[in-house]
């Protein structure tokens, strides 16, 4: 099957094959029939699926077939997303799939000026937005959302997450009763499953590997003692050969200063958190992208949107709370049938996360130790510095990671990444049993 079986527009199906697709992914052929027929859509899908493509498609073969552009001065087309950057992400496809139809995409969201945003609105068809800067922008009569015809809601577990379906329920309320709506979410916790219920009319419902990450990417844990997690993660970095790198952390904290200390060792590396400006998210995003920086330290939220096919390695500084976060992470890298690796890096208190991870996996978590790595030595472990600061502490230094002393000749030198002689990382003995004692899960 390929994209000509969906009947779409010549130029959309050029700007298809322009973009290198060939074979549409299984969301795509499951949902576009349906949201091309004008049905609403609920769509159980992780990133890296297609999803975006599964809604952009069709929704632009419907603004073509309406001529879109009529001088309404209103946009036809909204798109609600819960970050910054997948916005972005998103009006950027509409931007490459839509070439040539002569429709317009504009996005809008916080962080940067407002004007712009608002002359792009009013003359866009398409419109990419985040709740909270959309609603502010429609409670002051700068946007306009009557003429409204479909309407997608992109990763709206995530939405949940981030207490943005008050904003969602009040945006919904401005739109015309009569529209098409398409949902999209990896998970279905009861708040989304009634919001679904409470918009979408008699839905086609697709679901496609929800919790199942690809084939291409294989996965190790790393068992570490406390306070060693940055100690290793920079050996791996040194011994494991790699292009780009995705580091995932807890906390907003963690990420700025564990991404200052590696850059501070000569590492090309920078951070992805909620504290960021506009334009220094994109300066980072735009950096990583290009190869500016081979490692970025990300939390979760920050990481919605990210798309760099040059991700060679997820590392999991921090485990996650859950399977299907596991998932998300590490769907960053293993795209398009290439190869990526999971590391994940475990102390003893981890125990339980990786047994339900290895559960949803259903295989065992390969057990690794790095050679040459002083694992019994805790009395230069730092990780303290990277737990959010206490107001006690003082607001002068709270910012800052431990000092530590830099390697004398590496400068600002990018480490080569050479492999050991007998490779980066070897598996522990004893049938699986880690430095701490702890066993592989069963199947």
């Amino acid at each position: 099957m390929d994209f000509s079986s969906f009947s779409l527009d010549r130029r959309i199906l050029a700007n298809v094959r322009d973009c290198g697709y060939v074979s549409p992914t299984p969301i795509q052929v499951q949902a576009m029939p349906a949201a091309l027929a004008g049905r609403d859509v609920l769509g159980l899908a992780q990133t890296g699926t297609g999803k975006t493509a599964a809604f952009a498609l069709p929704l632009l073969q419907h603004l073509i077939a309406a001529e879109a552009n009529d001088g309404h001065g209103a946009p036809r087309v909204l798109v609600l997303a819960p970050t910054r950057e997948l916005a972005l992400q998103i009006h950027e496809s509409f931007i490459t799939l839509g070439r040539q139809t002569g429709i317009r995409s504009a996005a809008v969201f916080g962080g940067v000026g407002e004007s712009p945003q608002i002359r792009a609105a009013r003359q866009a068809s398409v419109l990419v937005a985040c709740p909270g800067r959309l609603l502010d922008l429609v409670n002051r009569g700068h946007v306009d959302l009557s003429g409204i015809k479909a309407l997608v809601l992109d990763e709206a577990d995530h939405m949940f997450d981030m207490g943005f379906l008050p904003d969602v329920r009040r945006i919904m309320a401005e739109l015309p009763h009569k529209r098409q709506n398409l949902l999209f979410s990896a998970t279905m916790p009861p708040e989304i499953r009634k919001m679904a219920d409470q918009i979408l009319k008699d839905p086609v419902v697709v679901q496609v590997a929800n919790t199942a990450p690809a084939e291409t990417i294989s996965h190790c844990v790393y068992p570490v003692p406390g306070g060693r997690k940055a100690d290793l993660l920079e050996a791996l970095l040194t011994k494991t050969p790699h292009d780009c790198v995705l580091v995932f952390t807890r906390t907003k904290h963690r990420a700025k200063s564990l991404a200052r200390r590696l850059e501070g060792r000569g590492w090309l590396a920078t951070s992805l958190q909620g504290n960021l400006s506009q334009n220094r998210r994109q300066e980072a995003l735009d950096g990583f992208r290009t190869g500016k920086y081979r490692i970025m330290v990300a939390t979760d939220i920050a990481a919605r949107g990210i798309d760099c096919a040059r991700i060679t390695h997820v590392v999991n500084f921090d485990v996650p709370d859950t399977a299907e976060c596991y998932t998300h992470r590490i769907g960053r890298t293993g795209r398009a049938d290439k190869s990526g690796q999971a590391m994940t890096l475990v102390t003893p208190e981890d125990a339980d996360q990786i047994r339900m991870i290895e559960r949803i996996l259903r295989t065992s978590l390969s057990r690794m130790i790095v050679e040459g790595f002083a694992y019994g030595d805790e009395r230069s472990g730092n990780d303290t510095a990277f737990e959010e600061p206490r107001a006690l502490r003082g607001p002068a230094r709270s910012g800052a990671p431990a000092r530590q002393g830099r390697p004398g000749n590496r400068g600002k030198q990018e480490p080569q990444g050479l492999p050991a002689r007998s490779g980066p990382s070897r598996r522990t003995s004893s049938g699986g049993r880690s430095v701490f004692g702890m066993r592989p899960a069963a199947n």
